[in-house]
């Protein structure tokens, strides 16, 4: 018999928030749902404690983490890799503004790259200048 598979475990990728000792950080993971009356699309945000054993993750870095066992009090999540290195060598903090313009909606797909008007082919019923 071959040895039995274990279940998928849950990956995020989210922003890191904070540093606090050493081989840990917060990982903020954003998201956006409509709100089940009204259909207004809310941002929520859930923020997990993670195990970066490498400590190469720095404010800011969008960082993929992965559910594993229990590593601390908090800590329940690890680190796989970086995905995004942060825009500023600046450490500071992510405002949740931030977050939620780069997060896709359940009901809209993500927002497409942006593309110059050089790369826009005209087409035959545009008015011509």
């Amino acid at each position: 018999m071959s040895a039995p598979t274990r279940s998928k475990r849950k990956t995020f990728i989210g922003f890191v928030t904070s540093r606090m000792g050493d081989k840990s950080v917060k990982v903020t993971v954003p998201y956006r749902t409509p709100h089940p009356r009204y259909q207004k699309v809310i941002n929520r945000q859930t923020v997990v404690h993670a195990h970066d054993e490498r400590n190469e993750a720095k404010v800011g870095d969008k960082v993929e983490v992965m559910e594993t066992r229990p590593l601390s009090r908090l800590k329940r999540w690890r680190v796989i890799r970086v995905v995004e290195a942060a825009k500023t060598g600046i450490a500071q903090a992510i405002s949740e503004q931030d977050v939620a313009q780069t997060v896709p909606t359940k009901l809209t797909p993500a927002p497409a790259p942006a593309t110059s008007h050089a790369e826009i082919p005209a087409t035959a019923d545009a008015p011509s200048a």
